[in-house]
């Protein structure tokens, strides 16, 4: 077979190691071809090409980002952009594609699987809110350069008995909050599962500072005050219609200076913690999917994604993964509520 591989959406670490695996795997045991598509979606939709062979793929495990190019380009909100597709797809020769990306490439790679498009998915999101899969390479990274972060806030926030409010990524999901918030021992932690309350956030700090040590706040850049609204960097959409988010560690910082009379300052973490080499378990993660989804593509199970349940590697249909968003459950974050203001 030919075989199409691209990546799609907010890059991380780990991708380059799933195209390594596929490549390696796909060549050296199943004798099939392959060809690399640029720019997420975008590539199959203008026939954006690169040689993908053993070859290209070495040396590429340690290396954070994609070989392949990434973009938030949505097919379906193109004219004739399926069309498009299918006819790229058949001009290249390519049999089948393996997509990787989080909940929007999959979601297309589902519409086009329905559509008689030969695809097999692999979850790929720093937030870890893909369902189907207890965890998403890129996100253990992510969690472990927020926890660093936070521990290096730690002492500047003493030395000048301030409060440090670090947010961090997470639209509708807080799993890297919740993670890097007890990993580094913040004070208090908020996400967008739960709307907060600035006034009891105040009284967590104040209560820090008479045990004379320095609060660290971990937010969410989707977390929100009760009743308020998602702090927004501006009102444009991008092609799946989600705003730009941002602000919200400024906004609360801001508060809490107000409400305390403590020096609050901000610290936003950002596409830091997607960039840069990828963890051990990020990458064993990623090269453990990208086997088993070369393995899906060469037995022709169609409009599946590989995923972590336990410590297996299975397969689950690409809409079940795409359902619905996996977010924190509630008890999780009581669990970290115990440590709030202590």
């Amino acid at each position: 077979m030919r075989i199409g591989v691209l990546t799609g959406g907010g890059d991380c670490p780990g991708l380059n190691a799933v195209i390594r695996a596929v490549v390696r795997k796909g060549v050296a045991t199943y004798g099939h071809e392959f060809v690399g598509f640029r720019d997420g979606w975008k590539g199959p939709l203008e026939g954006l090409t690169k040689p993908l062979g053993i070859a290209e793929v070495r040396g590429i495990l340690p290396r954070g980002g994609t070989i392949l190019g990434s973009s938030r380009t949505n097919p379906f909100k193109i004219e004739n952009g399926v069309e498009r597709i299918k006819e790229n797809l058949a001009a290249q020769g390519v049999d089948a594609l393996i997509a990787i990306g989080g909940e929007d490439t999959l979601g297309v790679a589902t519409k086009l699987h329905e559509l008689g498009v030969n695809v097999v998915g692999v979850p790929k999101t720093i937030d870890n809110d893909l369902g189907a899969t207890d965890y998403t390479f890129g996100f253990d990274t992510a969690v472990n350069i927020a926890m660093e972060a936070i521990d290096r806030l730690h002492t500047t926030a003493e030395s000048h008995h301030r409060t440090l409010v670090v947010e961090v990524m997470g639209r509708h999901a807080g799993w890297i909050a919740l993670h890097a918030g007890l990993a580094g021992g913040a004070n208090v932690i908020l996400l967008p599962e739960r709307q907060f309350d600035v006034e009891q956030v105040a009284g967590y700090v104040e209560k820090r500072f008479q045990h004379q040590y320095a609060p660290i706040v971990v937010v969410a850049e989707g977390a929100q005050p009760l009743d308020g609204q998602m702090v927004l960097h501006n009102q444009e959409l991008d092609s799946f219609g989600h705003v730009r988010l941002g602000g919200i560690g400024q906004w609360l910082a801001e508060q809490l200076e107000a409400k305390t009379g403590k020096e609050a300052r901000t610290v936003v973490l950002g596409h830091i913690q997607r960039g840069g080499t990828p963890t051990a378990f990020d990458r064993v993660l990623a090269t453990r999917l990208g086997l088993q989804a070369i393995d899906a593509v060469h037995e022709g199970d169609w409009g599946k994604m590989v995923a972590m349940q336990s410590t297996d590697i299975v397969r689950v249909p690409l809409a079940e993964a795409t359902r619905e968003l996996k977010t924190v459950p509630l008890e999780r974050y009581a669990e970290a509520e115990v440590f709030f203001g202590s």
